[in-house]
């Protein structure tokens, strides 16, 4: 079973995964800041202590986050792109799941020269949802209005598109989930309109501002 060690490096400073250092990742977005947590780990794994306790899921560092999300089965019963995307083999395996998080974590600071922490933080901030629509009985008949999304809900719209993106960009095909998941970060980092997440976001966005 792995612990989350605390345990220093030569430098004074706990590293995620031995190699990359949490304390210099800036959060750009105000209204984010608080529920991003770069808690220092050297190993993303909580096991599941914040599951029982009221709002706790932002203590969770953000990279067991992302870990968590790419531990779903895809999206389930829905289609993505008309095809039902299931998680390259990641389902509810953590180790399998971190594996891909931090080869994935290697790819982006190869291609880009960063952080990959701080692509991450990036990516979130611009994948993440700022309204959405919810319907509401209206003398028997549902209207869509437009609500303002609470900043922990919009972590999770944005986590949840990341990973689906890295499942649809390898599903079938001979891209690992490691290299579509930093092809996706690097491209929600860009605010890219080829990033699957950022599109998304827009999307629910402008149904949004349609609905006001």
């Amino acid at each position: 079973m792995i612990m989350a060690s605390k345990k220093k490096t030569t430098t004074g400073k706990i590293l995620l995964f031995g190699r990359w250092d949490t304390s210099e990742v800036v959060v750009k977005d105000v209204s984010l800041k608080d529920y991003i947590s770069l808690r220092p780990v050297i190993v993303p794994h909580t096991h599941g202590r914040h599951a029982k306790k009221h709002m706790a899921k932002k203590d969770v560092p953000i990279v067991e986050r992302l870990i968590n999300k790419l531990m779903r089965s895809g999206q389930g019963s829905r289609k993505l792109g008309g095809r039902y995307i299931r998680g390259r083999g990641g389902c509810g395996k953590k180790l399998q799941a971190m594996k891909i998080v931090e080869e994935a974590f290697e790819i982006v600071e190869q291609r880009t020269g960063q952080n990959p922490v701080q692509v991450l933080v990036d990516a979130i901030i611009n994948a993440a949802p700022r309204e959405d629509v919810v319907r509401v009985q209206m003398g028997g008949v549902f209207v869509p209005v437009a609500v303002d999304v609470s900043p922990l809900r919009a972590l999770d719209v944005a986590l949840r598109n990341i990973a689906l993106a890295a499942f649809s960009k390898s599903f079938n095909n001979k891209v690992s989930a490691a290299e579509a998941l930093a092809e996706e970060l690097i491209a929600a980092a860009q605010n890219d309109p080829k990033s699957f997440a950022v599109t998304r976001r827009e999307e629910i966005e402008r149904i949004a501002r349609q609905s006001r």
